[in-house]
């Protein structure tokens, strides 16, 4: 039996972090991005080069230290974009540049005030600009799904002439049926044939993102841009694990198809992204959501208890969850510890293992049971560290009695002295936010509070994510905190906050003067 292989492009680093508050900081970037290696996904579209310094450097870093993807980087169809996206994935050892133009009677008239003749022009110009940095280019007709098809033809048949590998047709606005996107596909890969792969990206409007997915696939695309948990602008894009999960559980109707991603890690993928971006996928999301493999009814439990299969297609393993088992107490040792990482899929340096195991002993001091989630989220907390310029060292609150002045006093650490201040103010968190800015010298407001709980307990490990605004000409700054104490949690994601506006404050401009980039 033939296979072919449907190539996965990922494409949370770029429009999955799109999705309103989901920004990442560059470590996070790399983080996400070394998982979507182990994932085993095709391509990785680590950003749009040309948006920002930070997001010149993601891509570059990124390029530098993923080995076995294609790193992408996404430019509108202007040669400044091409060049800072050619200059940003030249590290790469597979590299690509994903140019596009919007196709559209609406965008062409009303976005770019283009003829169709102007827009034909531009995208042969792009792809063969592109082309002078890497072999392997992209074309997106943005907004395909509402484009006139004949005219789509004559775009992409311009485009392969001018050297386009991937030929991307976008459902930008959600718009489509699975019968017309399937339809729209059909017709297309009857003029491509075999001159270039068909690529599909699916916006979720009106839900249809992976059914448009799945539709293309048996149209003749062999390429998916997908997100993990779905994240994306506005309603999201299409989601990969379900996407993944769709081809490997129905081979009845999929037989061959298949993809190089690594399920077991899909579980663990979708973790990471959640604990990083601070979104969750709902209860009941496919796949991932905590509810996927739950059962509560009675019936059902005791069908799952005689032969798994009677209510689900599906197993809860097969995607690296292993039902967050009790893993490690107090007295564990190193080894155990490390055991347990590598079990879990991370691959420390033995001073990143020494870190985290000190953590890790502070947490079962504090915590009498931990999970696997626990070790997790206390792993994603650690690799993603951004440099410390502000180190907290001490946190003590007043007694917050009825009719009593809350009250917090700090010791931060802040270029290898250590200073401490109290603050009173409306209330404990508010006196928190208000000493670490005396200290700092850097006053942010904050926009957005979350607190959760990791698993289960009274001894919970909280994880708080903050979103600050300490420049107004800049989008909100996230922070992440972890501490069965919850205050103590919310100080070290404001600091965190505060560290990554920090970095990117001082360290970006000398970034950017290095790269080159005309941006």
């Amino acid at each position: 039996m033939n296979i072919q292989n449907i190539t996965i492009f990922d494409t949370t680093l770029r429009d999955g972090e799109q999705s309103p508050g989901a920004s990442m900081n560059t470590e996070e970037k790399i983080q996400i991005a070394l998982q979507l290696e182990k994932l085993g996904v095709d391509v990785i579209e680590a950003g749009f080069a040309a948006a920002s310094p930070g997001d010149f450097d993601a891509i570059a870093r990124i390029s530098e230290q993923v080995k076995n993807a294609t790193i992408c980087s996404l430019a509108r169809a202007l040669d400044k974009d091409i060049k800072a996206a050619g200059d940003a994935v030249a590290k790469a050892n597979m590299q690509r540049i994903h140019t596009f133009i919007a196709t559209s009677p609406i965008h062409m008239e009303y976005k770019l005030k283009m003829t169709p003749e102007q827009v034909i022009k531009k995208a042969v110009e792009a792809v063969s600009y592109a082309k002078t940095f890497c072999d392997d280019v992209e074309f997106s007709c943005e907004d395909a799904g509402r484009s006139d098809v004949g005219f789509m033809k004559e775009v992409l048949d311009a485009v392969i002439n001018a050297g386009a590998t991937t030929l991307n047709i976008p459902d930008t606005v959600g718009y489509r049926m699975p019968s017309e996107m399937g339809a729209i596909i059909k017709s297309l890969h009857e003029v491509v044939k075999d001159r270039a792969i068909i690529s599909v990206h699916c916006h979720n409007d009106l839900g249809l993102a992976v059914a448009n997915s799945i539709e293309s696939i048996l149209n003749g695309a062999r390429q998916i841009e997908c997100t993990i948990n779905g994240l994306g602008e506005r309603a999201g894009n299409a989601a990969l694990e379900e996407i993944v999960m769709i081809l490997r559980t129905r081979k009845d109707l999929f037989a061959t198809y298949d993809t190089h991603v690594n399920i077991k890690e899909i579980y663990p993928s979708s973790k990471l992204v959640s604990s990083i971006t601070g979104i969750d996928p709902q209860p009941n999301k496919a796949i991932v959501g905590k509810n996927a493999f739950a059962h509560e009814s009675g019936i059902h439990q005791d069908g799952i208890l005689k032969h798994a299969q009677t209510y689900e297609i599906m197993s809860a393993k097969d995607i690296g969850l292993d039902q967050n088992s009790i893993v490690l107490g107090k007295h564990s040792g190193r080894h155990a510890f490390k055991d347990k990482l590598i079990a879990l899929g991370f691959s420390l340096k033995d001073a990143e293992v020494n870190d985290a195991f000190d953590r890790f002993k502070i947490l079962s001091d504090a915590k009498k049971e931990i999970f696997d989630d626990d070790i997790r989220a206390l792993i994603a907390d650690e690799i993603t560290k951004i440099p410390q310029i502000f180190e907290l060292i001490t946190l003590q609150l007043s007694d917050c009695n009825p009719g009593g002045v809350p009250s917090a006093a700090v010791s931060i650490k802040y270029d290898g002295q250590i200073i401490t201040d109290a603050a009173i103010g409306n209330g404990t968190m508010d006196a928190v936010f208000k000493v670490i800015d005396r200290v700092c010298g850097v006053s942010g407001e904050l926009r957005d509070y979350k607190v959760d709980a990791v698993t289960q307990g009274k001894d919970a490990l909280a994880r708080v994510i903050v979103k600050v605004i300490f420049d107004e000409s800049k989008p909100a700054i996230m922070g992440h905190g972890l501490s069965v104490d919850t205050m103590l949690a919310t100080a070290k994601a404001y600091i965190g906050a505060l560290n990554s506006y920090m970095s990117m404050r001082d360290g970006l401009r000398s970034v950017h003067q290095k790269s080159g980039a005309n941006i």
